[in-house]
């Protein structure tokens, strides 16, 4: 229970600090705290205790493929915020990580690393 709730602080305090950073003369910075790898922790822990070391690697490298998504996301956002109203733009932004994540599980499916472990 102890874990659970150290948990939900960490991601409570990274909307505080977002929220906080958004209202700065900074207002960039608050795209970088989502970059936090407050979650990764999470999951990388999880599976490193329960699963194998090669389980781990294959966690990290599926995580790193996660950027494509993200990327896409953001390249909507960046074109949608002077040509759309906020919803329309984070819509179509969520959209498209949406598709981008869906086709990048299926080609992991078919063009993953076997497991050494």
């Amino acid at each position: 229970m102890m874990s659970l709730f150290l948990k939900s602080l960490a991601g409570a305090l990274a909307v505080l600090l977002i929220a906080i950073l958004a209202r700065s003369k900074s207002v960039y910075l608050a795209g970088l705290v989502p970059l936090f790898p407050t979650f990764a922790l999470v999951a990388h822990v999880i599976v490193g205790t329960e699963r194998s070391a090669a389980d781990l690697q294959h966690t990290a490298l599926f995580g790193l493929w996660s950027l494509v998504p993200y990327a896409g996301y953001l390249g909507v956002v960046w074109f949608g915020s002077t040509r759309w109203s906020l919803p329309v733009t984070l819509g179509v932004a969520t959209a498209a990580w949406v598709v981008l994540a869906l086709g990048m599980i299926l080609l992991w499916e078919r063009v993953r690393p076997p497991i050494n472990g």
